[in-house]
């Protein structure tokens, strides 16, 4: 199956607060298998960026998470600058 994503850019933030959202994404059971997260973090002029993979089937369990990383960004006084799915 091939997989589908959702694709988060996270402009203006530093490496540490990077990782600490990363840490809360990881630590929270909503994001295991069979979703995927990947994970690119901030490097110079570029943002960090997050993106949840799924397949098709896991799309409901994808949404979820696509809510939970929002708010776990927010508790770290982050926006999201766009999503891409």
């Amino acid at each position: 199956m091939d997989k589908q994503g959702i694709r988060f850019a996270i402009d203006g933030v530093d490496e540490l607060t990077f990782f600490k959202v990363l840490r809360d994404v990881v630590q929270d059971p909503l994001f295991a298998k069979p979703l995927q997260v990947l994970a690119q973090a901030p490097k110079g002029e570029a943002p960090g960026r997050v993106t949840i993979a799924f397949d098709q089937q896991d799309r409901t369990q994808a949404v979820n998470a696509t809510q939970r990383l929002k708010t776990i960004m927010l508790r770290y006084g982050v926006q999201v600058d766009s999503v891409r799915s």
